[in-house]
């Protein structure tokens, strides 16, 4: 498959196909939007949004969270404001997100079977890692935006004039619902 991309690649590149996508590091409307990275909102998101490329920063990792106020979402959002001139931040969850209802035993056993050894988990514990913590899911949709709202919202580096505000959208329709 990554040959096949390769190939299309120098092809996008000799038809100059990037044309239309031209534009600057800065984001047009002053967002960053943290999302899931589900493959459904890939195209919808935006569209559901009416984002065009060069509008908003999104920033997309499993379940659209922010897990530790020091992981690389936060750090994304944190670079987003102070560098990039981002004023407004939209976490958006989605409908049956994979994510929901995750569970590190499953990684786990999935991981042994395919040749991470127990020795290697116990490696990554002694080094203070919570694995359990680090690879579960969340179980309340709603629950986890707002987790991830007041983490961001309230971060002791997040400038305090930054609105922060929570969805899910449907995965279907690209309906939004704000989350209190």
């Amino acid at each position: 498959m990554i040959e096949e991309i390769l190939k299309y690649n120098k092809e996008f590149v000799e038809r100059k196909g990037y044309s239309p996508f031209v534009t600057t590091k800065y984001p047009d409307k002053r967002l960053a939007v943290l999302s899931c990275m589900d493959t459904r909102l890939t195209e919808l998101l935006p569209a559901a949004l009416g984002l065009k490329n060069g509008d908003a920063k999104i920033i997309k990792n499993a379940g659209g969270l922010v897990i530790s106020p020091y992981d690389s979402a936060m750090r994304s959002l944190l670079v987003a404001v102070y560098e990039l001139g981002v004023e407004e931040i939209m976490v958006v969850a989605h409908t049956t997100c994979g994510a929901c209802h995750m569970s590190f035993r499953e990684f786990e056993r999935h991981m042994l079977e395919r040749g991470v050894t127990e020795e290697t988990f116990e490696t990554i514990r002694r080094c203070g890692i919570d694995l359990d913590h680090w690879l579960e899911g969340f179980h309340d949709t709603t629950e986890s935006v707002r987790r991830t709202v007041d983490t961001v919202r309230h971060h002791p580096l997040m400038a305090n004039d930054v609105v922060v505000r929570g969805f899910i959208i449907d995965s279907v329709t690209g309906a939004l619902e704000e989350v209190e």
